[in-house]
């Protein structure tokens, strides 16, 4: 168990370095699209306030590769979050040094400042051992706190080794709840434990499946893995997605589910399409027998109907990744069907815990509420690493209960 900042004593006061994750889209006027990731650190920043502390915050926008560039500065998110707030953010357009501090001397208790995208920085995402960039950071702060989970699995200066100089380092209330609900969903959970996973390939989630087998009553695979699969029980998947290379890979975790007694939810029926677009002619065909020039994009609806039976029976559900190409109207009903399944689940008192980008931007799609799920992640590849049972190099370094 990490400390979190509910484990601090007196903090009034004290410079609270915190590390966010506020990744967030722009348009091209650079005004939020979607402010999700910086109403889920509200919490975090509330509390400190009620606490009497000076809020710094670090954080980063997109890959500008370790040079300044305009493109990525987060003036824009310390306006919106100004907003979210309802009081002046202080942006403070330089990180380190002399002009930071100077900057920060203004800051009253209680009060937030933004400090400019930490990625401008080369040394931010180093990979050496050498501390300088961590050391210079610390002199900002009193303490730090993590509560940028979606960066957890970035061994980087302010989302790691920062935490090894400055202390105490502890998580945030947001860091806090992604570690308890997916350590729970994974460790602790009520059965049936049914996992979803989906997506395009299986290398990408060999990992999570075999980590899972050992967890799990019922895995269901969707996706573009369905096809890899499929090819694997010695079927012609036509034009689908498929991993050649990844063929053993499938048989073997077939037989380890087998092994295990673990229920492995195949596709039964798909949605074959002759061409990737919405102007496609589609058909449904069982899953072993897709023609050739055809090529697999959703869920049948025998299969949505027994995806659903299995999720509808389940007291725990870990969800990560589509079961179609869902970006399309005219490929979405499976991955909807699951949404709504999961949802369904919830609402009689199943635990449901979602992960990854593309989930939560089907429940987005689906218009949704996120609160009729008992949680979103935010992290989409720290969340994936996560149930891999994968260190988190920004979780590993902060202090132990």
């Amino acid at each position: 168990m990490k400390k979190s900042i509910r484990d601090l004593g007196d903090i009034k006061g004290k410079r609270a370095l915190v590390r966010v994750d506020v990744n967030v889209p722009l348009d091209a006027d650079k005004n939020v699209t979607d402010d999700t990731r910086i109403q889920a650190i509200i919490p975090t920043i509330r509390f400190l306030q009620e606490k009497g502390a000076k809020i710094i915050l670090l954080a980063h926008l997109g890959r500008p590769k370790g040079e300044v560039n305009p493109e990525f500065s987060l003036a824009p998110v310390a306006k919106k979050l100004s907003e979210v707030l309802g009081e002046n953010v202080l942006f403070v357009s330089t990180p380190i040094g002399q002009g930071a501090e100077k900057d920060l001397e203004v800051l009253q208790n209680g009060q937030v400042a933004l400090m400019e995208n930490i990625r401008f920085y080369k040394a931010e995402e180093a990979k050496d051992d050498d501390m300088t960039f961590a050391n210079e950071l610390a002199k900002l702060g009193d303490f730090y706190v993590n509560d940028a989970f979606g960066a957890a699995h970035r061994n980087h200066t302010s989302t790691a080794k920062l935490a090894k100089v400055l202390k105490p380092a502890v998580s945030g209330l947001l860091m806090e709840k992604e570690l308890k609900c997916l350590g729970d969903a994974l460790n602790n959970p009520v059965r049936p434990f049914t996992a979803i996973v989906g997506g395009a390939k299986v290398s990408t989630k060999i990992g999570v499946l075999e980590n899972l087998i050992d967890k799990v009553d019922n895995i269901i695979i969707g996706g573009g893995m369905t096809y890899t699969f499929v090819k694997a029980n010695g079927f012609s998947v036509g034009n689908s997605i498929c991993e050649d290379d990844q063929i053993d890979t499938a048989k073997a975790i077939v037989a380890k589910a087998a092994a295990k007694g673990v229920n492995l939810v195949m596709t039964d029926d798909v949605l074959v399409a002759d061409a990737f677009s919405p102007t496609a002619n589609v058909k449904v065909v069982d899953a072993n027998a897709i023609p050739d020039g055809w090529e697999g994009v959703d869920a049948g609806e025998k299969t949505r109907a027994k995806f659903a039976k299995v999720i509808l029976a389940s007291k725990t559900i870990l969800w990560n990744g589509p079961v179609g190409a869902f970006e399309m109207d005219v490929f979405t009903e499976g991955t909807k069907a699951v949404a709504l399944a999961v949802q369904e689940a919830t609402k009689n008192g199943a635990i449901s815990v979602l992960g990854g980008g593309d989930t939560v931007a089907a429940v987005k799609k689906y218009k949704l509420d996120e609160a009729s799920f008992t949680h979103i992640s935010t992290g989409g590849g720290a969340s994936l690493e996560f149930i891999e049972g994968k260190v988190l190099p920004g979780v590993d370094a902060l202090d132990n209960k």
